[in-house]
């Protein structure tokens, strides 16, 4: 995914917001009030009262989400389609975001964007939404339920995509450390299992070991290092996650070894080294979990409203970060733990979105 992680919460708080019927514990962000029972048509979306019920927001990544999530909020309410915005944070806890989601449909909201912290547990309480007649749309995260629409990107492209680079740099043969998320979490399976399936078919291809590691830095380089002390004759570095990267990079950097090729992500601090080491010969590739799927799932979400036949799935293409067009992303004047993307364009959007 990023190196967001998520912190776990008491679930009697969510219980507590519940029974005393309040709109929502954890509230972030909040908007102009909406008017009392106001509603859209089918025709036209007029001052929609939107929330976004979020697994979690203190990761960089979901900052920058809200972000931009908040800008197009500011577009829509310029043009008279929202007049209110909320942001309910569930700090990890999947109990509490159920309650959150109940609490919104008590209060009649137009809109439910959902950045689920369970592929099933949230279904019921979602489908509850879309039968009371909510427009229920989820992002990044998602749920199982075929009944809301889902926005997101295909994670077994995502793995594909950089083991089919990295067997091209290293000729289809050569020694590789792989450097994937924790085991059993359904993205790093995933896009492991689009890899995987890439490196089948160059059999001169070894890898040497396959590490699991939180996508965070200091847990990463750990696991890097112990690894390659026990292979340190690689050829490259096949690695699903900006921290994980970014450590296999500096490991290489601080002991002074060979620059091999390691796969990435739009994690800053991976594009900052990438960049520095460029003139070295250091060559990469990265891809992103963008954060414009929040954003496109706004926009689904009015469209439906006004009645264009949206997608159920809408899947976004994985933007990619070659060694040519590594300029446009890296900010050397920005966090090492952000994530840069470039805007997707409106019309790209109305396309996915089957306007």
């Amino acid at each position: 995914m990023n190196t967001r992680s998520v912190r776990g919460v008491v679930a009697l708080a969510a219980s507590l917001c519940a029974l005393a019927g309040v709109t929502a514990c954890n509230v972030e962000s909040d908007s102009d009030t909406a008017k009392s029972g106001a509603s859209a048509s089918a025709a036209a979306a007029k001052d929609l009262k939107v929330g976004w019920s979020t697994i979690y927001l203190t990761p960089s990544w979901m900052q920058q989400t809200l972000k931009m999530l908040q800008a197009d909020v500011d577009k829509l309410k310029s043009a008279g389609k929202v007049s209110t915005f909320k942001t309910f944070n569930a700090n990890g806890d999947t109990s509490q975001q159920i309650s959150q989601i109940r609490a919104m449909i008590q209060q009649k909201y137009d809109v439910i964007l959902v950045d689920a912290g369970s592929s099933t547990a949230l279904n019921p309480a979602l489908e509850q939404a879309v039968a009371a007649g909510i427009t229920v749309v989820a992002f990044d995260s998602l749920p199982t339920s075929k009944k809301v629409i889902r926005v997101g990107t295909d994670q077994k492209a995502w793995g594909s995509m950089m083991a089919e680079w990295l067997a091209g740099k290293l000729d289809g043969k050569g020694s590789v450390i792989a450097m994937n998320g924790p085991a059993g979490v359904a993205v790093s399976e995933d896009r492991w299992a689009g890899a995987e399936t890439v490196f089948k078919k160059y059999p001169g291809i070894k890898i040497v070991s396959n590490v699991h590691s939180e996508y965070n830095l200091a847990p990463a380089a750990q696991s890097f290092a112990s690894a390659y002390s026990a292979h340190p004759d690689i050829d490259g570095v096949f690695s699903q996650g900006g921290a994980l990267s970014a450590a296999a990079l500096q490991t290489l950097i601080k002991q002074d070894k060979k620059l091999v090729p390691i796969t990435g992500e739009n994690y800053n601090g991976f594009l900052k080294l990438w960049k520095s080491k460029q003139k070295e010969g250091f060559s990469s590739i990265a891809t992103a979990q963008p954060n414009y799927l929040s954003v496109i799932a706004l926009e689904a979400a009015v469209a439906k409203v006004e009645g264009v036949s949206v997608p159920q799935d809408i899947t976004v293409p994985l933007p990619e970060i070659t060694d040519d067009n590594l300029s446009e992303y890296v900010q050397t004047d920005q966090p090492d733990d952000s994530y840069p993307i470039n805007d997707m364009p409106q019309s790209e959007i109305d396309k996915l979105i089957g306007k």
